[in-house]
């Protein structure tokens, strides 16, 4: 995401990678080429709405109609380009090339940050905002194709431990309705840092690339439940008068999640009610939740997937006959563009060097970014709750 967080630059020391949940592209300066003139409408813009478009080169052309404005802006991937007014009073310009998948970007008007009113919009850097989906070259594992579909479910429930109503979003696949006497396992799924409980549903197509997997009979069917991880509260760092290295403290979350969401779960869906049935997994900072809370609680979770958010070392592994018995997955992964790779892919050997069935998976050309988790989630489904 592109919104400043003060603790960002405390994140690499503890993870390896930001835990916002999209971070800017490296590219530093506007491009001068001419863009190649086959831009199309972007499938994630509102309906009948032309623009923004993207081309085969992954630039976007935004087009906003501002007649009184002094100045407008398109920014993304951490770059402001300047729009140009035409004579109708529309303001046009075209990006540098972005990489594939899903970008969160927003419009400048005389210096404020908008949303652009022809996009869709999704929940990122803490806000409801416009997002472009820049079409990739192996984007058939997300599509929507004539399969058997599940159902993305919106269930609210009551948290004792935050005395509060919450929502969360429950995928259940196809056999779900049709098989009523089957029960399922359930992945535990969490987002990024200033996202919510939409974003695995609307950006990462967590549905359509578990309804594509069970329909070509390459993973097992199993729930997914989607809550809000909130914001974590950083302990002490560099800021703090008792000194020391900062840590997350995700103690309010992982209440509710043991507390009130599992049993929640377990008792309104057919669920398989026990440890070795339930994962859990997250990006970013989704992926340290998970990292932090299961290794805490291993008599809760058998497989743990952290998607560019730090990995496990065996240092981390307090009692290795323990972990060895009741983990049955480790799946670590990043994007290449992505610091913190180098360290989890020797994490990754060294488990499985331990004994672990343990799997690094790196996505290729991509950064701190939708595409890496939607990649991620698609390597890591099919290793699940495989009896």
């Amino acid at each position: 995401m592109k919104t400043a967080i003060l603790c960002l630059a405390l994140l690499p020391a503890l993870s390896g990678e930001p835990a916002l949940a999209q971070t800017p592209q490296t590219t530093n300066a506007v491009s001068q080429s001419e863009p190649k003139e086959d831009f199309a409408p972007a499938t994630s813009n509102q309906q009948g709405k032309q623009y923004p478009q993207v081309n085969s080169e992954g630039r976007v052309r935004a087009r906003i109609v501002a007649p009184k404005a002094q100045s407008v802006a398109l920014d993304i991937g951490g770059i402001k380009y300047p729009l140009i007014k035409s004579e109708d009073g529309a303001w046009v310009g075209v990006s540098n090339p972005q990489d594939e998948g899903f970008h969160y970007y927003q419009i400048i008007i005389n210096g404020a940050q908008i949303p652009d009113p022809n996009s869709l919009y999704f929940y990122g850097a803490s806000r409801w905002g416009s997002g472009v989906e820049i079409p990739a070259k192996d984007q058939d594992f997300y599509t929507l194709k004539n399969v058997p579909h599940g159902q993305l479910r919106e269930v609210f429930y009551f948290s004792k431990s935050s005395n509060t109503n919450r929502r969360c979003f429950v995928y259940t696949p196809p056999d779900y309705d049709t098989d009523t006497g089957k029960r399922f396992p359930v992945l535990y799924l969490q987002h990024g840092m200033g996202e919510n409980e939409t974003g695995w549903g609307n950006q990462g197509h967590a549905a359509l690339i578990m309804d594509n997997l069970i329909a070509a009979g390459k993973t097992k069917s199993f729930i997914i439940v989607m809550e809000n991880g909130g914001s974590p509260r950083l302990n002490g760092g560099p800021a703090s008068p008792h000194g020391g290295r900062p840590s997350f403290d995700f103690s309010a979350f992982e209440k509710v999640l043991l507390e009130d969401l599992i049993p929640f779960i377990d008792s309104t869906f057919r669920t398989v009610a026990d440890q070795p049935h339930r994962a859990m997994a997250g990006l970013s900072m989704g992926g340290m939740q998970t990292r932090m809370i299961a290794l805490a609680h291993l008599d809760k979770f058998s497989h743990i997937g952290i998607f560019s958010g730090g990995s496990i070392a065996t240092n981390d592994i307090s009692d290795m006959a323990a972990f060895k018995q009741n983990i049955k997955v480790v799946f670590c992964s990043f994007g290449s563009r992505e610091r913190g790779s180098t360290s989890a892919k020797a994490n990754a050997n060294a488990l499985k060097e331990a004994g672990i069935n343990s799997y690094y998976y790196e996505s290729p050309l991509t950064a701190h970014e939708w595409q890496s988790w939607r990649r991620s989630l698609y390597q890591f489904a099919p290793l699940l709750f495989q009896d």
